[in-house]
This record gives C-alpha cells, structure tokens and sequence, in this order.
C-alpha cells in the first residue's frame, strides 16, 4: 500500500496529511505557519516516519510554479514578509527525500474536486474560494493553469453596483473580485462578519451580483463545465440561488448550453468538507511519483 504526503501550506496553518492513492486521507495534523526554518522543520519532522513514496504541496502564494525556473517553488511577493522569497520546495527537498509536486492552495482545492469530488471526469473546471481573500484555481483539459505565473483570477476587475459606495478593500485594485467580495471586504462595508450577517438580504444580493459577474467573465473566457464555489463566505448556502440567478440574466442568453440549462449543477459548492485542498495535495503527490516533477 502507497501512503502519499500532502502539505495545504496556508499563511496561519500548514495542514500536513498521509493518504491513499483513492484520496482517502489516513492522519492528518495542523502546524502555525511561524518563521519558515522552523515551520519547515516541524513539517519534515511529521512526515519523516511515515513512509511516504512521494509529496504534494498546495500553497499559499504567489509562488513560482515554472518548472526550470531558479526560483522554482520560491514564495515571492506574499503580505507574509518573512515568507517573501523563501524556497519552499527547494528547503523541504532538503530534508524530505522524495519526489515533490508543487501547486498554489486553490488550484490545489481545483484538483481535489477534479479528481475526487464533484467534477470529477470533468476536463475543465474552476474552483473559486472566497474566503479572508479570493483566489480561482483553473483546470483546462484536465491540467491545472500555469502561464507566466499562474492565474490570479480573484483580481479581475467588476463593474461596480450603482448603490454600491464602498471603495474597495483591495490595496492595488479599487473595484477587483477580492476587494469587493472577500470576508474583509464584508466586514469592512457592513461594520460586521459575514456570518453576521446572515439575515441580510441586501448584502447577499450586492454580493450575488459582484460573483455573478467574474462567473459570466469565467465562462466566456475559460468555458468550464462546472463553477465550484468554496471558502468561509460561501458557507451562506442562500447565496448561490441568488448567484445562479444573476449569472443567467448576465449571460442573457448569449451562450447556450446543457451545463448552463441546468444552474443548479453547474454552479455548485465544494464537495469534500473543505478536504479538497488537502485531497488535491495527494494528487500532486501522485503526479510526483509519475514523474511529474
């Protein structure tokens, strides 16, 4: 039996797991995310007796995902300033012996749900998690998006709502996905947390109508065949009717399609109990073993 290694690496925890090739996940434990060196070690010092054949790490970023590049697995322009330019696959390389695979946390979310959840033997799917910030993972013909980075769609910029006066919570981008939908932004408008805020109708409508249109944007450009949705703000399940709604009349008929026919299953909330991350983790994990590191 292979135990594969999986590493969620967020900016407040690191979530390292062992599990099956079928996504099972057999022990699972949360490390703070502290100075590198020591996170580091902490997280070698939990997969050192597992006998793991091979590791998939999901990370916060951006991170250089270009395979050839110096920099390759280097975190690089994070908030996290004791992160910024720190190797992370190059430092766990050095002290984890095996083959590694390395990915951004919400492309790894992606994966999780291709390969084990609600897309799964779907070719082309989105992931968007919006959450602390917002952050879209894109799999295009069964692979996950990398270019000259990787996507850093929760920055498109939206067409803001006319009764809407906020100015945005984004610090480079006054009406980007992020600055206008993420829990902060929430808060900061309303004076409250989203969960709140949950009897407010008025807020889940602006919200519906800001998330309906990076969608309509999604799949005009990246036509995928199913829209996941994820993170803490969309634990308010009455958001997606609304989003369901508004991504139609935004569409207005301009695409037809039987995904598109059928809203209820094409924009969906994520599927594994917020395992997808760590579930698409052993996914990289098994793409290393492959060979494809």
């Amino acid at each position: 039996m292979k135990i594969y290694g999986a590493l969620e690496a967020g900016g407040t925890k690191m979530v390292c797991a062992t599990g099956l090739a079928d996504g099972t996940i057999l022990e699972q434990t949360s490390i703070p995310t502290t100075t590198p060196d020591d996170t580091v070690e902490k997280i070698a010092d939990f997969f050192s007796d597992k006998g793991i054949v091979s590791l998939g790490i999901a990370t916060f970023g951006p991170v250089d995902v270009k395979k050839g590049s110096p920099t390759y697995g280097c975190i690089l322009n994070t908030p996290k300033l004791a992160w910024q330019n720190y190797n992370l696959l190059s430092a766990l390389k050095k002290r984890i012996s095996v083959p590694m695979e390395i990915d951004t946390d919400v492309n790894g979310s992606c994966l999780g749900e291709l390969t084990f959840g609600c897309a799964k033997g779907l070719d082309s799917v989105i992931y968007i998690t919006i959450g602390t910030g917002v952050g879209v993972g894109i799999a295009i013909n069964g692979k996950l998006m990398h270019g000259m980075l990787h996507p850093e769609a929760g920055h498109i910029l939206l067409n803001k709502h006319p009764d809407d006066p906020y100015p945005g919570k984004c610090p480079f981008h006054p009406n980007c996905m992020e600055g206008l939908c993420a829990g902060p932004a929430i808060e900061e408008r309303y004076g409250k947390p989203a969960f709140e805020l949950s009897d407010r109708q008025d807020v889940w409508e602006l919200e519906a109508y800001y998330i309906a249109q990076a969608i309509v944007d999604f799949v005009c450009t990246l036509s995928p065949r199913k829209v996941i949705l994820g993170g803490g703000v969309m634990h308010q399940e009455q958001l997606f009717p609304l989003i369901r709604k508004k991504t139609k009349e935004l569409l207005n008929g301009y695409i037809e399609t039987a995904e598109l026919a059928d809203m209820e299953n094409y924009i969906v909330p994520a599927s594994l109990h917020d395992d997808q991350g760590i579930m698409g983790a052993v996914q990289l994990a098994k793409w290393a073993e492959n060979g494809a590191d």
